[in-house]
């Protein structure tokens, strides 16, 4: 099944400014949905608590992508994807 990925408005400005394509969280975010799903998939995958409860972190290299899954409707949102040192803030 196709999972519907939507991004919120600062993963579209961190993409654009660093000259980034989709494509890289879409990758990022397909083995992280396979991960989750319960396949033997190599990837840095952690469940997020306190404020981030109910949502996963994705880490590639020195960024970090924090998304919520939905696995009823399909769908996937990526609330932020930025550096390690902003992130959390």
């Amino acid at each position: 099944m196709e999972w519907d990925i939507s991004f919120s408005k600062q993963v579209d400005k961190f993409l654009k400014i660093n000259h980034l394509s989709d494509q890289v969280v879409s990758i990022a975010i397909s083995k992280a949905i396979k991960k989750l799903s319960g396949e033997n998939i190599s990837v840095d995958l952690k469940r997020m608590e306190g404020d981030w409860s109910g949502y996963f972190r994705v880490r590639i290299g020195k960024k970090r992508i924090i998304f919520s899954v939905d696995f009823v409707k399909h769908k996937v949102y990526i609330a932020v994807f930025d550096y390690r040192g902003n992130v959390y803030k």
